[in-house]
């Protein structure tokens, strides 16, 4: 599996979780948690975008 795939699923399963123990009624559970998901996704390939161009040596 590459990294992108083990980010999305790392995002999918903390984004169930949080969408369960983070609100109250189901609908707002499920915004919450694809509002959380599209977070971890988002910031991800923004950071990774970023620290491409770091220099390695």
């Amino acid at each position: 599996m590459n990294h992108f795939l083990l980010m999305v699923v790392f995002a999918f399963a903390v984004s169930v979780v949080f969408g369960v123990t983070g609100r109250e009624t189901t609908r707002a559970r499920i915004f919450y948690g694809l509002k959380v998901f599209a977070e971890f996704v988002g910031i991800g390939l923004a950071l990774g975008w970023l620290l491409y161009w770091l220099p390695l040596r």
